[in-house]
């Protein structure tokens, strides 16, 4: 599984048995055993396995660079009850902070997406007042991380927000994600760079749409929305679950050429997910992707007075 902390090989060189891997059972580690003593020619993954990072491939990656997780600052999406996510704004804040994250962003659902919890501008005023008050008790005690209240707007084909202008205003970040007509195969440039275009809008989050082994993702021109984003100095998203992986490091590449900057998230809907983030670094270090583009890697004062550059102008 990509999702094993090593690669078989390496147990087994180590002497240790390979049921030590996560569901892994006799059989199964029987018929791995055979499979390494006959060394057969591995196969190209098919389209919706290709381009994903395994976890120890991603662990080898950032250890090698064992400044970037030093330097990291924060972590610019997650969730919690107030949509989807497994644990409360206060746990994930905490979690994320026992993490060393200086600063966090709680991206919630907006009302757009009912199925995972989306929240009205009503619900949204109750999380700010939470935030608000969460942020002032940590400030207090000199203790946790800085808490952006953020949000992860659906956008719609066309690129239009689900929220009304004035609640969105009120936050430090605002996420835009695509969640309907992921599996379209024409050219989607049109729909991204409105997406990037939409005012409200500082990061688009996810960018693809892809899920490992479920779904292929979008596509479009991505050069000209790379440098519609760093025209408009909009972010553009690492996805670090997993399951996503979205960008992928091809796609990094160019908008390492774009000039664009980045944000890196680990789309965390529980404590144990707050830990993808090295999926999201190894894929910016194996980009080439300089840290002074990456959000994460500033000030929190400084993402907050570019959050605030991109309002003004809209």
């Amino acid at each position: 599984m990509f999702t094993w902390p090593e690669e078989v090989a390496q147990v087994v060189s180590s002497g240790r048995q390979i049921t030590e891997l996560r569901r892994v059972g006799p059989w199964v580690a029987a018929t791995i055993h055979e499979l390494l003593e006959a060394e057969p020619e591995v196969p190209e993954p098919p389209a919706l396995r290709n381009g994903f990072l395994t976890r120890s491939e991603a662990h080898a990656v950032v250890a090698e660079h064992g400044e970037w997780p030093r330097a990291l600052r924060g972590d610019l999406q997650m969730h919690t009850t107030y949509s989807d996510g497994g644990a409360t704004l206060r746990e994930m804040v905490e979690a994320a902070g026992a993490l060393g994250c200086e600063f966090v962003g709680i991206t919630d659902h907006s009302k757009g997406l009912a199925i995972a919890g989306g929240m009205d501008e009503d619900r949204l005023a109750e999380q700010a007042a939470d935030i608000g008050g969460l942020n002032k008790e940590l400030e207090a005690a000199g203790a946790g991380p800085r808490v952006l209240h953020s949000i992860e707007m659906n956008l719609s084909p066309e690129g239009d927000g689900d929220m009304e202008v004035d609640a969105l205003a009120r936050l430090d970040l605002v996420l835009g994600a695509f969640h309907s007509k992921l599996r379209l195969t024409e050219d989607q440039t049109e729909r991204y760079l409105a997406g990037v275009r939409n005012p409200t809008v500082h990061v688009l989050a996810h960018p693809r749409c892809r899920i490992y082994d479920r779904r292929a993702g979008l596509w479009c021109d991505w050069v000209r929305v790379f440098e519609e984003a760093a025209a408009l100095d909009k972010a553009i998203e690492i996805d670090a679950s997993p399951y996503r992986q979205d960008l992928d490091v091809e796609l990094l590449k160019l908008a390492r050429e774009s000039g664009c900057r980045i944000s890196i998230g680990t789309d965390a809907h529980s404590i144990y997910e707050l830990g993808y983030m090295e999926f999201g670094l190894a894929a910016a270090i194996l980009a080439g992707i300089p840290r002074k583009r990456i959000l994460n890697f500033h000030p929190f004062e400084d993402v907050l007075a570019w959050a605030a550059s991109i309002r003004d102008r809209g």
